[in-house]
């Protein structure tokens, strides 16, 4: 995909976003430009949309806007929006396909720090929790509704195994409702014990993920609020055809406790994710000019989880 291609797309985008008369903030504006360009450029799979308003307008102007875009440029064929409850995300289907697949054979190991514990502890994922466990449930159930071969039909349905509580599958069967723009993943998110920050570590691509169970949030958000943290981001720069130019862009950031990440970006994983994200903008260093890791001290403070 080249950069020129790309640049015709997000006017598409553009215009799309003053078609559906959706009223953005300028830093918004260039938020859903990064976030559209990093999927479709295949730097992520999914990203969460936490702001353009609230739901459901929210939902309605990202699917309007994707349902007119896709009109227009074929490159947008793949993205969806995705909500699970109160949470909404635009995803590349194809994208997420390879990376459910990808998680479920280990390819990319996470590491979790345990916030069911003062001071929290950093453990892998071999260690077989039952917080763990039912995040393995979860990406099972994401294998299933993304399979590597892509979504065929209108209507989606798999079958539930538990295999966390109940060794045998069971026949009761979820759907999943889908259009052509929207897929919604609530009801089959129900019944799963999974946190919020835990579902979305894993889902945004973090390589350490939050870990708690819905009985220990208090406990979490008491524990991790009293530390002081490293904030990592991973900054991208776009290339310029024109002669406007582009700032430095957040393509993702996540924080990992101070005490659990003491050598920063020199931390082993660290600088195994760096190089995970370098060897993937290698592929499309066309559309952006630059990638780099910053880490920074955040001080103890109020945290909402």
């Amino acid at each position: 995909m080249e950069a020129a291609e790309l640049e015709e797309a997000m006017k598409v985008l553009q215009s799309s976003v003053s078609r559906a008369k959706w009223r953005l903030k300028p830093a918004s504006k260039r938020r859903l430009d990064t976030d559209i360009l990093a999927l479709c450029t295949g730097m992520r799979a999914v990203v969460m949309v936490d702001y353009g308003g609230k739901m459901p307008e929210l939902q309605d102007h990202l699917c309007e806007v994707l349902k007119l875009s896709q009109k227009e440029s074929s490159i947008f064929q793949h993205l969806r929006v995705m909500v699970i409850e109160d949470m909404i995300y635009l995803i590349h289907v194809k994208g997420l396909a390879e990376f459910a697949g990808a998680s479920l054979n280990s390819e990319k190991e996470l590491l979790f720090v345990d916030l069911e514990q003062d001071p929290p502890k950093m453990i892998t994922q071999t260690e077989k929790s039952s917080v763990v466990m039912q995040l393995l449930s979860v990406q099972r159930l994401f294998s299933l509704i993304f399979p590597v071969d892509g979504i065929q039909n209108e209507t989606l349905s798999y079958n539930r195994t538990d295999s966390v509580h109940n060794s045998q599958s069971t026949t009761d069967e979820q759907v999943i409702s889908q259009s052509s723009e929207f897929i919604d993943l609530s009801s089959c998110m129900r019944d799963k014990h999974i946190t919020v920050p835990t579902l979305n570590g894993w889902l945004l691509g973090y390589p350490v993920v939050y870990l708690f169970s819905k009985a220990h949030i208090t406990d979490a958000i008491c524990n991790l609020s009293t530390k002081s943290l490293h904030l990592f981001k991973i900054l991208l720069h776009r290339n310029c055809t024109s002669s406007k130019g582009y700032q430095e862009e957040e393509l993702m950031s996540f924080s990992v406790p101070y005490d659990l990440s003491l050598e920063g970006s020199s931390e082993p994983w660290a600088k195994a994710f760096l190089a995970h994200m370098q060897a993937k903008w290698e592929r499309c260093k066309s559309v952006w000019a630059s990638l780099r890791m910053e880490v920074s001290g955040c001080y103890p403070q109020a945290i909402v989880l």
